[in-house]
């Protein structure tokens, strides 16, 4: 037994030491966690001077002489964790150099006195703190140079020391949430230098905020620029500011939960674009849409677990381009269409790997709680008619518009395009039967200059000249449509008479009789138009008419108040005009 190196003899209700530890000079380790030992004297450890790990954990010691550990030189781990320590007189001042982990966390310590620790030349990683420490004295750390992970536990109002804390990499902080985060007064920027190596925060407040936020200075935090990693839980009372990371350029790892993140801000990501992991777990997030201008094209893990998230847009992933981690374990998922993309994308996606998602239950709609996510039917997204009412009306949106559009641009166009077919159609049966010309001319005009036309214009052309005139009101066969009516008599007489007025301008039947008029002069390419003007009408009038304009600037015309001094002259003119039609080029 004497080469014993390593004893556990915990959760054995031992009162005290064992007296036949003290024979054992060899030994290493030993663990007596979960006793009920209350004293330790000064023989307890004197023959085991090659003690290099000791665990006093979960006892009920009260007190510590100085006697107890000077023979122990070789310490280097010594937890006195969860006792009912009150003092330790000055344990921490002998010979302890090569003690590199401490833990003397929850002992009712009321303080930690001035260079407490300073003769720990090699201590690494310290937990201290109870429910009733109240403050760390000033200079409680210094000489602590080699502290690399410090752990702090307070539930009280604590005000931070940390001088001499020069080469620490982690610091771990538990507080109390009722009670205030102070800073010791005159703190600035060279008090927090100190921080300069730190890589590692992790601020956890315990118990119920009660609706206060619990505020870290940020005076404290302005020193940490090589800070990697920060997690706070239960901290903060709302989503931080945008400007809350500016001093973590070098940030990899954030963690933020227990925290109501409703409004999160996502410029509050821009200064730390080298964040890899992302946890913002119980945060009452209900939406993804925050990553869509947060710029994290490095980050690799995120955890969204325990939120109000009901409906993804899988298109928020495109903006993670390095996801390959993703946990949204115990959310609110619907089970509907409007996740149909989110659901597709989990399937088919090969780069991120979502966690548990085969466990996703859904929450909505109340007839399908309880069932998996991943069994909703997409293709039902598809095949309800949804997809066909949106291409239906999509084309009938369309359709409506091209419509107007038509109308309102290119209706002329169209109605020249229709009526030139039907004169062709009409000419050829014409030509095939032989049938000739039943009028000598065809008299288009507006009611309103009917009394000039059987006036002026019939005792002159049909009884003076003889010459066989077609008038629609008096040679339209009754009971035939209209445009039937004025394309027969068109293509049933040699030349076309247009009666022109202002009341001929404004007339809708008058102005497809000249169209139609038109149409045959470019389809025959023959001299059958004559124009006759009852009224002077400026040209510029004639802006509006763009094919009587034309035919205007085209064609020679006749002009009744030009001729009402010499009215002979006017109806030789016109005879002239209709004898038999020579071949013309437009």
């Amino acid at each position: 037994m004497k080469q014993l190196q390593s004893l556990n003899v915990s959760y054995n209700k031992l009162i005290k030491v064992p007296y036949d530890i003290r024979s054992l000079t060899s030994l290493e380790i030993l663990n007596m966690d979960y006793n009920s030992v209350f004293e330790l004297n000064c023989e307890d450890f004197k023959d085991t001077v090659h003690l290099r790990t000791l665990s006093l954990k979960s006892n009920r010691i009260v007190s510590m002489s100085r006697c107890v550990l000077e023979h122990l030189t070789d310490l280097k781990f010594l937890d006195l964790g969860h006792n009912q320590i009150q003092y330790y007189e000055d344990i921490f001042e002998i010979a302890l150099h090569k003690l590199e982990f401490l833990d003397l966390s929850y002992n009712p310590i009321a303080y930690y006195e001035t260079e407490e620790f300073q003769a720990l030349w090699s201590l690494k990683y310290m937990i201290v703190g109870t429910f009733f420490t109240a403050q760390a004295k000033q200079k409680t750390f210094q000489g602590s140079n080699n502290l690399e992970d410090v752990f702090i536990s307070h539930e009280h109002e604590y005000e931070p020391n940390f001088r001499g804390l020069k080469h620490v990499e982690t610091l771990t902080i538990y507080l109390y949430c009722n009670d205030d985060f102070k800073v010791p007064p005159g703190t600035n920027y060279e008090d927090s230098i100190h921080f300069k190596s730190l890589k590692t925060l992790t601020v956890i407040c315990r118990g119920d905020r009660q609706g206060f936020p619990y505020i870290i200075p940020q005076i404290m935090l302005e020193g940490m620029e090589h800070l990697e990693m920060f997690k706070a839980v239960n901290v903060y009372n709302e989503a931080p500011g945008r400007g809350t990371f500016y001093f973590y350029p070098h940030l990899k790892s954030l963690t933020i939960s227990k925290t109501d993140l409703t409004d999160l801000d996502p410029e509050m990501f821009l200064a730390i674009p080298k964040l890899q992991s992302l946890d913002l777990s119980e945060s009452n997030i209900k939406s993804l849409d925050f990553l869509l201008q947060a710029n994290l094209n490095a980050l690799r893990y995120l955890k969204l677990t325990d939120n109000e998230i009901n409906v993804i847009n899988e298109t928020v992933f495109q903006f993670l381009p390095s996801l390959t981690y993703l946990d949204l374990s115990n959310n609110q998922f619907s089970c509907e269409c409007s996740n149909a993309g989110f659901i597709q994308w989990i399937k088919n996606n090969k780069q991120t790997q979502v966690v548990n998602a085969h466990q996703y239950e859904c929450f909505l709609p109340v007839d399908r709680q309880g069932t998996l996510l991943l069994d909703f039917d997409v293709q039902s997204c598809w095949n309800d008619g949804s997809f066909f009412y949106f291409i239906s009306s999509t084309c009938l949106v369309v359709l409506t518009l091209l419509t107007s559009f038509i109308y309102h641009f290119l209706r002329w166009q169209l109605a020249y395009t229709f009526h030139l077919f039907l004169a062709f159609v009409y000419d050829s049966r014409r030509r095939k039967k032989g049938d000739p010309h039943q009028f000598d001319a065809f008299v288009s005009y507006n009611v309103h200059d009917e009394d000039w036309v059987y006036r002026e214009m019939l005792p002159v052309l049909e009884g003076e000249q003889g010459w066989r005139l077609c008038l629609h009101h008096r040679d339209f066969q009754p009971g035939k449509p209209i445009m039937e009516n004025i394309t027969d008599a068109i293509y049933g007489s040699r030349k076309t008479i247009c009666v022109i007025s202002r009341h001929y301008l404004q007339s809708e039947w008058c102005s497809r009789e000249i169209q139609m008029a038109s149409f045959r002069l470019f389809d025959e390419q023959k001299d059958v138009l004559i124009l006759l003007f009852l009224e002077d009408i400026p040209s510029r009038h004639l802006s509006p008419y763009y094919r009587m304009r034309k035919l205007v600037k085209k064609r020679t015309y006749l002009s009744w108040p030009q001729a009402a001094q010499h009215p002979g002259v006017f109806w030789q003119n016109v005879q002239r005009a209709l004898w038999p039609p020579q071949p013309t080029n437009l």
